[in-house]
Formats: C-alpha cells, sequence, structure tokens
C-alpha cells in the first residue's frame, strides 16, 4: 500500500493533478506509472482544449529586464478572471514567458503570426540553397517545405524549446498552466527591447 501512497505522490508532484485524479488514472492503468502520466496528459489536453474556448480578458503584463539592462521585455499574459491573475502559478507562468522571450528572441506569439513577407523571404533563401543541392524537383520541394517548417517553428514563441527546460515547448508549459489554474490562459502578445 505505502507503493501506492508514494507512486500517487510523485505523480501529484510531476503533474499538479488532483488527488481523485491520479488515483483514478493509477486504476485505469494497473498501477503503471508511465500509464497513469499518459492518462493524466490525455485528460488535461481535453480539458485544456475545452477551456481554450473560453475568453480571456483578465491577467498581467510582465516586465523583465536582464540583468545587464540591455534586453527588456513586456508580455501580456491574460486570464479569464482575476483571481487566477494573482496566483503564484500564473504569475510565475508569466515570468517565464517573460524570461524566455528575452533569450529565445522569438518572432510573434504563434506560426500563423508569423509576417508573410519574412515566411516569403525565407522560403526564397530555402529554393535557392535547395536549387544548388541538384536533386530532383520532388525532393528539392521536400527539402524546402523542411526547413521551412522548421525555420517557423524556430521563430514562433509557442512552438519553441522553453528556455528553462527544452524538453518540452512554451505550448506545452502554457497547457501545464491551463491545467493547474483551471482557467483559459492565453500569451496575447510581446515586445522585446535591445540595446
Amino acid at each position: 500500500m505505502a507503493s501506492q501512497i508514494e507512486k500517487i505522490k510523485q505523480l501529484r508532484e510531476e503533474t499538479a493533478a488532483a488527488m481523485m485524479d491520479v488515483k483514478r488514472a493509477l486504476e485505469e492503468s494497473n498501477g503503471d506509472l508511465e500509464g497513469a502520466r499518459r492518462v493524466l496528459r490525455e485528460r488535461g489536453q481535453a480539458i485544456a482544449a475545452k477551456k481554450s474556448s473560453r475568453e480571456a480578458t483578465e491577467g498581467v503584463i510582465e516586465v523583465y529586464k536582464h540583468f545587464n539592462g540591455r534586453v527588456g521585455v513586456l508580455v501580456e499574459v491574460n486570464c479569464e478572471t482575476d483571481f487566477v491573475a494573482r496566483t503564484d502559478d500564473f504569475q510565475q507562468f508569466a515570468k517565464n514567458v517573460a524570461l524566455h522571450v528575452a533569450s529565445m528572441k522569438p518572432l510573434c506569439v504563434s506560426v500563423e503570426d508569423i509576417p508573410a513577407e519574412a515566411l516569403a523571404e525565407e522560403r526564397e533563401i530555402a529554393e535557392k540553397q535547395a536549387a544548388e543541392m541538384g536533386k530532383p524537383e520532388n525532393i528539392t520541394r521536400q527539402i524546402v517545405e523542411g526547413r521551412i517548417k522548421k525555420w517557423t517553428s524556430e521563430q514562433a514563441l509557442l512552438t519553441q524549446p522553453f528556455a528553462k527546460d527544452p524538453e518540452k515547448t512554451v505550448e506545452q508549459l502554457l497547457q501545464e498552466t491551463i491545467q493547474k489554474v483551471g482557467e483559459n490562459v492565453v500569451i496575447r502578445r510581446f515586445v522585446r527591447f535591445e540595446l
């Protein structure tokens, strides 16, 4: 029985899920930790997807200034209620996003927000580089699309690996925060200044 309690404690610390959710997930996976993690992740994603349609008009504007004073960031992060905006989990998420923007220099919040002219310029460069390889046209097209996909994921905040934990993307961190606070959370916009 002690091992079951240890598993529950471990999963709660890892996922911030409620105790009953963790117990159910362990029961469904016959005590398997990895299976329980998968169940909790699937449920969390489903909950986050439901919440994402709700309007988020409260929140904070987080300010980050790099220690040398040469980089500054303003980030607007929204949630549904001012109560959640004051919670430690939400505040920490906003701080983490601001720190990430300062260090990783994203171009925009999501891939859909990448300016058309920047995308066209990058596509032109990729096409020239791929053409120089002398591969067949269908292979060249695949190379170009692969490079564009990689480039866009590097430019958009949500698809970048999180600066403090490269094993997860900022999008995954956002989904975890939605699960923790129980409301829709949106990274609305940011601006980064550098001397």
